[in-house]
């Protein structure tokens, strides 16, 4: 029997599965597997680095499939009109996107300990209770449940009839509410709006608090890829280093003008001789390395949690539009740009929606 496998869908949960290797004891670190689906997100040569990390015997690769890509699932979908026969329809929708994962799964599921699933609501739950596999779910994001609870909203309207009926695994319910979910991690019990029975809370800030420096290093060279060059170029520059958060707004020409008004008016501003750095969003296609060859792009993807552990690395100024950086722990002034900055590239309503009411 292998020890513990996790199933990840972003570069977050892997991050948190990383974490949570690194809080074990160091004899037992190279035990578990990680899986990384590719249903929604592309994870690069983050499988390599994975690989020579030391944390992971084996990185699988998952072809997970959402359920759009099986046509005969496509007749459950349509409303019946009637709660029982949409729930029949719901019991057999349950089971067939199951079984139709089967020859996608890169591994054997039955052969381990313990099973870490992060967004049980994509297929690999259906999989899981369809071979009646328990596992341990994860929250998707950090507190995401306390903004957006998925398992009350997506079964709004009797609720607890469907969760019973997914008690019995007739029909499946995420984040807690399967029969074959042994716990739901949660960051916070406290902040979630509603119960459930199978709830436990891990903070996430313990788990960082208790990473050593061999530790941090890992993650680092792990999800950062070139990092000792781009160390190279940090020691290299001058002590005004300055953070330039990307976000997908307007169209890619507009988004263009934006980002190159936000590097003139607050990224050379900072300071002699600053040193600029563009962390692009995980969504964000503009080319950032191709426009702004002179500053230092980093990648995108990986968690932004990773940059407060690289030694040394003090930010003289992070500038955001939108995302709220409250992870940042390495900055000496944050500069939230917001709607007001957004006038100049938008109409004033498009972000100001609430203010029109």
């Amino acid at each position: 029997m292998k020890e513990r496998i996790y199933v990840c869908h972003t570069y977050y949960h892997v991050y948190v599965a990383c974490l949570k290797e690194l809080n074990l004891p160091k004899e037992r670190r190279g035990e578990a597997d990680i899986v990384l689906s590719t249903m929604s997100n592309d994870f690069g040569d983050l499988k390599r680095r994975a690989e020579r990390s030391g944390l992971f015997r084996f990185v699988f690769m998952f072809e997970e499939k959402e359920d759009v890509y099986f046509p005969e699932l496509m007749k459950y979908h349509i409303n019946k009109g009637n709660l029982l026969l949409n729930m029949i329809s719901r019991i057999k929708y349950t089971k067939l996107l199951g079984k139709l994962q089967q020859p996608y799964v890169p591994v054997d599921f039955k052969l381990y300990k313990d099973i870490y699933v992060f967004c049980d609501s994509d297929p690999i739950g259906y999989y899981l209770s369809y071979r009646k596999i328990k596992y341990h779910a994860l929250e998707d994001g950090l507190d995401c449940i306390s903004t957006y609870d998925t398992a009350r909203y997506d079964n709004r309207g009797h609720f607890k009839l469907k969760a019973f009926l997914a008690s019995l695994n007739l029909i499946f319910i995420q984040n807690g509410w399967a029969k074959y979910c042994i716990d739901m991690e949660v960051n916070d019990i406290s902040i979630l709006p509603y119960p459930c029975p199978k709830y436990i809370e891990k903070s996430r800030a313990e788990l960082v608090a208790a990473l050593d420096e061999e530790g941090k290093d890992i993650l680092i060279h792990l999800f950062i890829a070139d990092m000792d060059e781009i160390q190279r170029k940090l020691r290299e520059g001058g002590q005004n280093k300055v953070l330039i958060l990307t976000e997908p707004l307007c169209d890619l020409e507009v988004r263009k003008k934006l980002f190159c008004d936000v590097i003139e008016q607050y990224g050379k501003t900072c300071g002699d001789n600053p040193v600029i750095l563009i962390k692009p969003h995980p969504r964000d296609v503009l080319d950032y390395e191709k426009l702004f060859s002179q500053y230092i792009v980093l990648d995108g993807k990986f968690p932004m949690e990773v940059l407060n552990f690289i030694p040394d690395l003090k930010f003289k100024r992070v500038v955001s539009v939108f995302t709220v950086p409250s992870s940042i722990q390495f900055a000496e002034e944050i500069v939230y740009l917001g709607e007001d900055f957004m006038d100049h590239y938008e109409p004033p309503e498009m972000h100001r929606q609430n203010e029109m009411i």
